[in-house]
């Protein structure tokens, strides 16, 4: 287990003020150095803003890169790997707009829009503009690499650690924990002689890592008069074999992931998950980031795994669509449709679920892919079986999902 990242989450202000960088960063690398005393390793540090709209001083629209670039200048400073601007809202659509100016202006900051949330609904503009941001993204750079850092985020509140979901509340500082946990699943069902010992096991290792990390941070967060907001114990994964939440769920004897069986046994490690008991924040689910984790672009790229197996998935215990490679002709309205698809769930079950979609210009279905990029392995494009949506669902109003009743 690793701490994937340490994010604290403030209002940085606007002209941005260095100060309260300087005061979370202080706080942060005081954090990893005590966790990197005691054996676990933190790969990055992190800041997150409210969103732009909502910051003591709203940040207008058309000067939100400047703020990106501004905030990534002193994250460098201050030696923060990256930083998250909170997310555009439904209700200033013109703040989608500019998602692509930002990701284009700095290297190392991510940001998010919302397009349903229980206050909002589903926004099916919003969803229409995120899947427009998505495809100008896409061309910022010949491989697309530039929808790594932006979500379509669904029903996700803040405080969550993981990029690009993670925005700030706007109360007081804060930090939280984000793990990097698959090879802890892994290890608990590898070794089991049986489903209750595979369950016993993996709660113990959960609570044990979890009681570790909260103590240290809280402890940190205290000296800091900072807020410790908790774990989010997602059992993210790397692209080795023993690092995989695939490996995990193959390990139950399934033959390969998107078979018969899958369901039942991303449900069996989520709800662990839910058994273990420590400070939670974020999603604290099933991460599956098909070109995060070695098991899952295989079987993408031998079409066992699809877009609609990840959509299944999300629905029951995971955490959404994560790093799906995608032809670069796909269209917004078909990406739209898959959004208000994600919404849709996410509302009826109440949990929090994101889009990060990367078309690929100049690749089509089947195609090998390959990024030089120490998180990413080696997959081919996969294929989006949507359209544009037209009648009811293609218009630009809003509309409600309640929560199933028990």
């Amino acid at each position: 287990m690793k701490v994937r990242a340490l994010t604290g989450f403030i209002d940085p202000g606007w002209p941005l003020n260095p100060e309260p960088i300087k005061n979370m960063a202080t706080c942060l690398q005081t954090c990893r150095e005590v966790l990197q005393e005691i054996g676990i390793e933190v790969q990055t540090l992190r800041l997150a803003t409210p969103p732009p709209i909502e910051m003591k001083e709203p940040v207008p629209t058309t000067d939100r890169a400047d703020l990106a670039r501004k905030l990534e200048a002193e994250c460098f400073a201050h030696d923060v790997d990256y930083a998250a601007i909170g997310p555009a809202l439904p209700d200033e659509p013109e703040g989608y707009a500019f998602i692509p100016e930002v990701i284009a202006a700095t290297e190392s900051v991510f940001t998010s829009a919302i397009f349903a949330d229980p206050m909002y609904g589903i926004s099916l503009q919003a969803a229409q503009a995120c899947a427009q941001a998505i495809h100008e993204s896409s061309t910022i750079s010949p491989d697309g690499f530039g929808n790594l850092r932006f979500a379509a985020l669904a029903n996700v509140p803040p405080g969550a650690p993981f990029f690009p979901s993670a925005f700030h509340d706007g109360g007081s500082p804060a930090i939280a924990i984000a793990t990097e946990a698959a090879d802890v699943a892994v290890d608990a069902i590898r070794n089991a002689s049986s489903l209750e010992s595979a369950r016993r096991h993996l709660v113990v290792s959960i609570e044990d890592h979890a009681s570790t990390l909260s103590q240290i941070a809280q402890r940190v967060a205290s000296k800091h008069d900072f807020r410790f907001l908790g774990i989010d114990f997602s059992l993210a994964p790397f692209p080795e074999e023993t690092r995989s939440i695939g490996t995990a769920m193959e390990a139950f004897g399934i033959h390969a992931v998107g078979l018969s069986g899958t369901v039942a046994a991303a449900t069996f490690i989520v709800d662990c998950l839910d058994r273990a008991e420590f400070p939670r924040t974020g999603f604290c689910g099933l991460f599956l980031p098909v070109l995060e984790d070695s098991v899952l672009a295989a079987r993408a790229a031998e079409g066992t795994l699809t877009v609609t197996h990840l959509l299944l998935y999300a629905t029951l215990c995971g955490t959404g669509l994560d790093i799906i490679p995608l032809p670069g002709n796909v269209t917004p309205g078909a990406m739209a449709s898959l959004l208000i698809d994600l919404g849709a769930l996410a509302l009826r079950h109440n949990k929090p679920l994101t889009a990060r979609l990367m078309p690929i210009p100049g690749k089509n279905v089947g195609d090998e892919i390959h990024y030089d990029f120490p998180y990413f392995t080696d997959s081919r494009v996969m294929n989006l079986p949507a359209e544009l949506l037209e009648g009811l669902l293609g218009g630009s109003g809003v509309f409600d999902i309640g929560p199933r009743l028990s």
